[in-house]
């Protein structure tokens, strides 16, 4: 009798889960339906290329090379560069490879969200009107030649916002830095080209989007400050009714960390980013809902869910393993509910890491052994969120810069 309890707790937890996340299952055979053609660009547009980089002399070079070498015009693109906070070069890095630099000293609101304020602040003064779009891009990526042809071809077909394939550069470093390339292309692929498919609002990661300046003029500029900033443009724009759309044929390149430390500090701030986002657009989220919304539905999920029902299976188990020991009742049966619960849980992800594995195999930049190996892995690796989630909910979180190293460079991709 003393498991019972704890058995029809784990299975209302299961059944939860798969309310929650079945329909994501059903992205699988939608994310391969094959995509209509895209209409010819109506107009080549004049981007602004947004860079906010903090000590990045070491990578920006590279992203801004991948920028100069892409088959867009030359004259309708202007690289921005926020030096925030910076003690190194990178001003004058940024300056010497043709951006147009601002350097920002601001100890007291710190983070990418002020960052990018700051820039776009400076734009709207100095450039008044310049631009039909603004690119939103992080020192260490690198964009493949056609980057900017491909998103100008969505933007052009009427797509306000709009996000791209996110690849990463140093996959092959280790289990931690694949753990992150495998959840982002899955993301992209099982996520956001599904959504697309369907017509519903993907969701912004990160790096790599597009946005216009009517949507800027609408959210009364960057106003966007929380820890996932990203995120909290998303849930803007997506209560207000706005789609965000993704451009599969433009692949980007990202950074990864490499060090578990780095790794739970990062996401450390993305699990207390969830929250907070949750706390400020939760309530239109779900009235948007109520009001027959997919994409504040989806967006809902994915921010939530699954943060609330794992942390309750990992409190709830544990709780039941310290009751067991205060009664002097062998932990076995606990630790066994425990272990059943975590199995369940890194069977899906294995799966879900295998598809995206397989299907996307050739865009993965790794030896065909660490592809099998860190199919392996990549459970492992989602699975620290757990305590990661625990720790967010109780400690208070700043952004901290994540120092980016690799060295390489467009055509090493």
């Amino acid at each position: 009798m003393q498991n019972d309890w704890i058995e029809a707790v784990n299975h209302i937890l299961c059944l939860l889960f798969f309310l929650c996340y079945s329909y994501q299952f059903l992205y699988i055979p939608i994310a391969h339906w094959k995509k209509k053609a895209v209409a010819a660009p109506k107009k080549l547009h004049r981007y602004a290329v947004l860079i906010c980089a903090r000590n990045e002399e070491r990578v920006l070079p590279n992203l801004i090379e991948s920028i100069h070498r892409q088959d867009y015009p030359k004259d309708l693109l202007h690289i921005f560069v926020a030096a925030d906070n910076c003690t190194d070069h990178t001003a004058a890095v940024a300056r010497t490879c043709g951006a147009t630099v601002y350097e920002r000293f601001d100890t007291r609101f710190i983070g990418k969200g002020y960052a990018l304020e700051f820039l776009l602040n400076h734009i709207e003064k100095d450039f008044p009107d310049a631009f039909d779009g603004f690119f939103v891009f992080d020192a260490d990526n690198l964009l493949k030649s056609d980057y900017i042809s491909r998103m100008n071809e969505t933007f052009s077909n009427g797509n306000d916002i709009v996000t791209s394939y996110r690849n990463s550069k140093n996959y092959a470093d280790n289990w931690i830095s694949a753990g992150y390339g495998l959840w982002f292309l899955r993301e992209s692929v099982y996520l956001n080209r599904a959504r697309e498919n369907l017509g519903a609002s993907c969701s912004v990661s990160g790096t790599g989007f597009l946005f216009s300046k009517e949507v800027l003029q609408k959210c009364s500029g960057w106003n966007f400050h929380l820890l996932t900033e990203d995120i909290e443009f998303s849930a803007h724009n997506i209560v207000q009714g706005r789609r965000i759309a993704f451009c599969t044929e433009a692949e980007l390149y990202d950074e990864q960390p490499i060090t578990f430390s780095q790794s739970w500090r990062q996401r450390l701030r993305w699990a207390k980013g969830y929250l907070q986002v949750f706390r400020k657009y939760g309530t239109k989220l779900i009235f948007g809902i109520f009001r027959g919304s997919f994409s504040c539905f989806d967006l809902c999920m994915n921010i939530m869910p699954a943060f609330l029902l794992s942390l309750a299976a990992l409190v709830c188990n544990g709780i039941h393993l310290i009751l067991c020991m205060l009664a002097g009742v062998p932990p076995l049966s606990a630790l066994w509910s425990l272990l059943q619960v975590l199995f369940g849980g890194s069977l899906i992800l294995f799966f879900l890491g295998l598809l995206t594995t397989i299907t996307q195999w050739k865009h993965i930049r790794a030896k065909w052994w660490q592809k099998i190996l860190y199919t392996f892995t990549f459970p492992i690796f989602m699975l620290t969120y757990l305590p990661i989630s625990l720790q967010a909910l109780f400690c208070r979180v700043q952004w901290k810069p994540i120092a980016h190293t690799s060295k390489k460079k467009i055509e090493d991709m």
